[in-house]
């Protein structure tokens, strides 16, 4: 039984205004071993947060409804939720938006769209701890 919890696939929560990208990363999350669930704008996102309890969540920015920003000041003032890791998913790319969403907000890491597979999967990785990207890249020679 004490193999359970480190056999237990990882939960993403993806928040994305844009349904195709929430299945484009729910396909390449799958085929890694994740376990995914999907919110179209940011609202629906806190409601999933609050309801799933994952343990990460990818986070776009730019979202009609509830801005990224807005979700994760949300996120950060609640106690069930503040302490679950944050990557920033997002197509601003200049640099001053990495610099004050890494170290002002303190988001745990940000990618910049467009991005490689094994980029986002990198990131996870990293985020969550306990596997490399290598051992994560070899289990799924299908991707």
């Amino acid at each position: 039984m004490g193999d359970q919890s480190a056999e237990r696939r990882r939960k993403i929560l993806v928040i994305e205004d844009e349904p195709a990208m929430v299945e484009l990363v729910t396909l390449i999350l799958k085929n890694r071993g994740f376990e995914v669930i999907g919110a179209v704008g940011g609202r629906e996102g806190l409601d999933l947060i609050r309801s799933s309890k994952p343990d990460l969540v990818l986070l776009d920015l730019m979202m009609p409804d509830m801005s990224g920003w807005d979700v994760y000041q949300h996120m950060k003032a609640d106690e069930e939720m503040k302490a679950i890791p944050v990557i920033v998913v997002t197509a601003k790319a200049q640099s001053i938006d990495k610099v004050l969403g890494l170290h002002i907000a303190k988001v745990q890491d940000y990618i910049t769209k467009p991005f490689s597979p094994n980029d986002l999967v990198a990131s996870i990785n990293k985020v969550l701890g306990g596997h490399s990207a290598d051992s994560v890249g070899g289990e799924s020679s299908s991707a």
